[in-house]
């Protein structure tokens, strides 16, 4: 696995403050941290919400961090969803937090469910929230004419590359669920 300071400061951040835990909503199931979801339940992309200024623009991360086995993960972290303009929009009957919406912003990768292989010990898929540069252009990322982007491109995802290419500040937020 590429070596990955994000994900080990993120995956530290909650641990030390439940208040920078990113909410995921898988169906009608509101996830906690390192929850176990079938993978037939998680294939449609999660609902996001979190306590963020109301004039932000926010971009998501997920990787499955253990592909292809957690003792055995030279082909991770695999890719499963860039989505920039996110905004927020408050939650019905809450005022405190924030659903985040892409309100039809292109993907920079298209969100993909769990899949390990046969045999696997469940994976950690992680989420991890960014304030969005103002001067991010989703578009230089994204497939062209918005065509599903390939697996190829997601093997051994270089996190921090994209992030220092993107501008990309500190992780805001983060979760994940585990599935096989």
């Amino acid at each position: 696995m590429l070596e990955n300071k994000s994900v080990d400061t993120a995956l530290s951040l909650i641990q030390n403050d439940p208040s920078k835990v990113l909410g995921l909503t898988v169906g009608n199931s509101k996830i906690t941290v390192g929850q176990y979801i079938p993978k037939a339940d998680a294939q449609a992309a999660p609902i996001l919400s979190f306590d963020v200024p109301s004039d932000g623009t926010y971009i998501v991360i997920s990787l499955d961090i253990d592909a292809p086995f957690r003792s055995f993960n030279v082909l991770g972290p695999i890719l499963h969803w860039i989505q920039p303009g996110l905004t927020p929009e408050t939650a019905s009957g809450d005022n405190s937090t924030k659903v985040l919406s892409a309100a039809g912003t292109p993907f920079v990768a298209n969100y993909i469910g769990p899949a390990p292989p046969p045999g696997s010990s469940p994976h950690r898929y992680i989420f991890l929230l960014y304030a969005q540069p103002p001067a991010f252009d989703g578009a230089k990322y994204a497939p062209a004419d918005g065509k599903k982007l390939g697996n190829w491109s997601r093997m051994r995802y270089d996190l921090g590359a994209f992030e220092k290419e993107a501008n990309l500040g500190p992780v805001l937020a983060c979760n994940y669920f585990c599935s096989n």
